[in-house]
Order: C-alpha cells, then sequence, then structure tokens
C-alpha cells in the first residue's frame, strides 16, 4: 500500500497541478481552445511547465544542495516557506506572460486562482502545516467546477475520475506524511475555493 502511496504522491505533486489543470480544461471546454491553433496551445503548455515546473523544481534542487532543505518533500514547516515564495514568484511571472498571450478569460481566471491559492499556503505556512499536495488537487476540482457551471460543456460524471484521485491522493498523504486529516482537508478546501470562485466569478461579468 505504501509504494502505491509514494507513486501517487510523486504523480500528483502539486508542481504539476496548474499545468495538468490547463491540459484538462483545453481538452473537457472546447470554449477556452476553440480558438487556438494547436502549435499554440502546445506553446502554452510548455511555457506554464518551465515556468511552474521546471524552475521551481531546480530552485529547490538548488536549495537542497546548499542544505536549505533537508528533502524535496520538505517534511519540515519552516524549510517550506523559502520554496514556496520562489515558486509563487515563478507562478506571478507566468501568469503575467499568459496576459501577454490570446488566451480566454476562464484561463486567466483559473490561473489567478492557482496563485490566490499558493500565496495563501505560503501565509499559512507560517504558522501551520498545510498540505501542498491536497491545495494542487482540489485547485484542479475547483478550476473543473467552476468551468462546468460556467460553460455546461462536460457533464459532471467525467469528473469522478478526478474526484476519485482527490480521495486517493489524500488518503497517501495520511499514509506517507505526518499530515493530519485537518491538514488534507484544509488544502482541499483552500485549492478548490480558491480556482472555483476566481472561474465562477466570471457568470457576473
Amino acid at each position: 500500500m505504501r509504494p502505491l502511496a509514494h507513486t501517487l504522491n510523486l504523480l500528483l505533486h502539486p508542481l504539476f497541478m496548474p499545468l495538468l489543470t490547463l491540459v484538462v480544461a483545453f481538452r473537457m471546454d472546447p470554449h477556452i481552445s476553440f480558438f487556438m491553433p494547436r502549435p499554440f496551445q502546445l506553446i502554452t503548455f510548455a511555457m506554464v511547465f518551465v515556468l511552474t515546473v521546471l524552475f521551481p523544481l531546480t530552485s529547490t534542487l538548488l536549495l537542497l544542495r546548499s542544505g536549505a532543505v533537508t528533502s524535496l518533500s520538505m517534511p519540515h514547516r519552516q524549510e517550506r516557506i523559502v520554496p514556496f515564495l520562489m515558486t509563487l514568484f515563478y507562478f506571478t511571472l507566468c501568469y503575467y506572460l499568459l496576459h501577454r498571450t490570446p488566451q480566454h478569460e476562464a484561463t486567466f481566471a483559473m490561473f489567478l486562482g492557482a496563485l490566490v491559492a499558493l500565496f495563501l499556503t505560503a501565509l499559512i505556512t507560517l504558522r501551520w502545516k498545510i498540505s501542498v499536495h491536497m491545495v494542487g488537487i482540489g485547485g484542479l476540482l475547483g478550476a473543473l467546477t467552476g468551468l462546468l457551471l460556467l460553460h455546461h460543456t462536460f457533464a459532471p460524471l467525467q469528473m469522478a475520475l478526478f474526484i476519485v484521485l482527490a480521495g486517493a491522493l489524500g488518503t497517501a498523504r495520511l499514509l506517507t506524511s505526518d499530515h493530519t486529516p485537518a491538514q488534507v482537508g484544509a488544502g482541499a478546501v483552500l485549492g478548490f475555493l480558491c480556482t472555483y470562485t476566481c472561474v465562477a466569478h466570471l457568470l457576473f461579468l
């Protein structure tokens, strides 16, 4: 059970969530991608990958090499703060660059929600250890729920796989980390509310 939980933790790492959310959203909701040629979509995915996965991971590896963090899992709350701030910088840069490209408003809203979730996670981490994995998967669910409400282009049943994955990831975090059920639940709620609110507010514009 534990090897499977560790694999799930790796595959659903929070660094992958913004890119995964974008790819899934583009596939499930044609409203936000129909006007974009395939090559431009791939360029968008590549930019998000570089700024939200490659750069933060490289920076964290440098921190690991310098001894600023003890491991990539960063089990201690205090050692998460600097990597979070660095990642927040990269996310902000990515959000700015996305705004320099012709994207749908929902794409900007999803990424803004991820940015807000990361900022609040960094603030909470100053005093309390929240599950970042669950913030990530919660953000994915929140973005898809917001798109479902906004455009009605896919059925709720299509989200079942991601709901099951979220539950499995929450269980994995309890099995393989020192997170409490409260920290896991709080992470999921925080991520969901941030992205859902940012996307759903487009209904009132």
